[in-house]
C-alpha cells in the first residue's frame, strides 16, 4: 500500500510538474517547489517506515518516526503557504473569488492529514491502529495527484485558474479506493474491516463533498478573503 502510495504521488504529477521540471518548462514559485518536494519526500517515507516495521526492525522504525513528526509539520506549514499562493495567484489572473472559493480544497485537506497524523502518533503503542491511520493520512493527500491525471485527460481547453470545487470530489473518491483495497485485505484476513478504515474513509469523503457549500459560504469566504488579504 505504501508503494501504490508512492507511485500514484509520481504518476499523477508527472506529466504537470516532474516531465515540465525536467524539460525546464515547469515555471513555479520556491514555495511551490518546496511544497512538492515535502510531500514527495512523505511518499518516499512511508514507504521505509513500512518496510523497516515489515522486516522487524521496530527499534529503526520508531527512531525514525521523529523524522516523520518533522516531515509532517513542514508539510503542514508549507500546503497551507501553498494554498495562500494559489490565491494570490488566482487574484492577478482576475479570479479572486475562484481563488477564494477553491482554497478551502487544500486547506481542508492538510488539516485532514495533520489531525490523522497526529491521531496516529497518539496511537504508536497500539500498531494495529496506528499503521492504519498512517495509510490514512497517507491516501488522504493523494486527490491532488490524481486530480492531475482529470487535468492532463480530461478538462476541457480554457483560461488558467483554480477549478470548480465539485470537481474535486472525484479524485478523492478515486483515491479512496485505495483505502477500499486495505478494507478487502482486512476482511479476508482478519474477518472484519477495522473501524478506522471505516470512519476515516466516511470522514474523507464527507469532508471532500462538504468543500462544495463550505466553499460559497460567507464565513468561508471571510476567512479566506482575510487571509489572502493579509497575504498581499
Amino acid at each position: 500500500m505504501a508503494l501504490a502510495c508512492a507511485a500514484t504521488a509520481f504518476l499523477g504529477f508527472a506529466p504537470t510538474y516532474f516531465l515540465p521540471l525536467a524539460h525546464r518548462t515547469f515555471s513555479g514559485s520556491p514555495v511551490i517547489h518546496f511544497h512538492g518536494l515535502l510531500f514527495f519526500t512523505w511518499s518516499l517515507y512511508i514507504v521505509v517506515q513500512t518496510w523497516l516495521a515489515a522486516s522487524g526492525r521496530v527499534i529503526n522504525h520508531r527512531s525514525f518516526g521523529v523524522v516523520g513528526v518533522s516531515l509532517a509539520t513542514a508539510m503542514t506549514i508549507f500546503g497551507f503557504l501553498a494554498s495562500v499562493h494559489v490565491m494570490k495567484h488566482s487574484a492577478e489572473l482576475g479570479q479572486r473569488e475562484a481563488g477564494i472559493g477553491f482554497s478551502i480544497v487544500p486547506m481542508s485537506g492538510i488539516a485532514f492529514f495533520a489531525v490523522v497524523f497526529v491521531l496516529a502518533i497518539m496511537n504508536t503503542r497500539k500498531p494495529e491502529i496506528h499503521k492504519r491511520l498512517m495509510l490514512l493520512a497517507a491516501v488522504s493527500i493523494l486527490d491532488a495527484a490524481i486530480a492531475r491525471w482529470f487535468i492532463t485527460f480530461l478538462a476541457p481547453p480554457g483560461p488558467p485558474g483554480p477549478p470548480p470545487v465539485p470537481v474535486t470530489i472525484a479524485p478523492a473518491v478515486v483515491a479512496s479506493l485505495l483505502l477500499v483495497v486495505a478494507m478487502v485485505r482486512d476482511w479476508r484476513n482478519e474477518g472484519r474491516v477495522h473501524p478506522v478504515y471505516i470512519c476515516g474513509t466516511l470522514a474523507l469523503l464527507t469532508l471532500k463533498v462538504l468543500n462544495w457549500p463550505i466553499s460559497e459560504s460567507a464565513p468561508w469566504q471571510a476567512f479566506a478573503g482575510g487571509i489572502l488579504a493579509l497575504a498581499q
